[in-house]
């Protein structure tokens, strides 16, 4: 596999890292160290999305001087709302309850900065899943297992044969939190141009970075 130039992953997300480590990526991981919103009052998750991992990759592309930056969010949407991260067990239950025996969308913005010359690349990608009802005791073991901390959605799924989530629509990559099928294909096909300084597109200043 080819390195236009070294990858930094913009993000602390475990599940993140294993995935680019499963694809054959060599990268380093530096987390953006910004505050995210909780999502309430969000109409539109799609901008939402976006605007979380621009501002993600804005934060580590600040710090980069030669590299490509790539950030990722990911939420739950539902009944026209953000689902995003258990705040505790409590919520996480509650969450689950609200998801249990129905079908949501799981939705994630990327954003890919090529670093010096602030080319941007960014998506945004729908998942939609079906999820089984929770029995009591099959609720209470999954909280107890501690799947549901840090997870949009209160829920880990499984690459393969997932217990409880079924993808009907988009890639399980996606779910896990970084649509890697898309991510091969801009790496492989898009930013070998970039970095090349042959293609033509929209530009950000990079002044605030100098």
């Amino acid at each position: 596999m080819s390195w236009p130039r070294p990858l930094i992953l913009a993000s602390s997300s475990p599940a993140r890292r294993e995935l680019l480590r499963k694809y054959g990526f060599d990268f380093e991981a530096m987390p953006p160290q910004i505050e995210e919103p909780d999502g309430i009052g969000v109409t539109d998750v799609r901008p939402y999305v976006a605007e979380l991992a621009w501002r993600k990759a804005y934060a580590v592309a600040s710090r980069v001087s030669f590299g490509i930056v790539v950030a990722a969010d990911s939420v739950g949407w539902h009944q026209g709302e953000v689902i995003g991260k258990p705040l505790d067990r409590e919520h996480a239950r509650s969450i689950l309850l609200r998801l249990s025996g129905t079908v949501h969308e799981l939705w994630t913005g990327v954003c890919v900065w090529v670093r010096p010359e602030n080319w941007q690349l960014a998506w945004q990608e729908k998942s939609t899943l079906s999820m089984r009802p929770f029995s009591e005791a099959e609720l209470e073991a999954y909280l107890d297992s501690g799947q549901w901390q840090g997870k949009s959605g209160a829920y880990a799924i499984e690459e393969h044969n997932d217990p409880y989530l079924t993808v009907l629509e988009g890639t399980v990559s996606n779910v896990v939190g970084f649509p890697m099928e898309t991510f091969c294909k801009v790496w492989h096909h898009y930013l070998p141009i970039l970095t090349s300084g042959a293609a033509l597109g929209n530009r950000v200043s990079g002044e605030a970075m100098q």
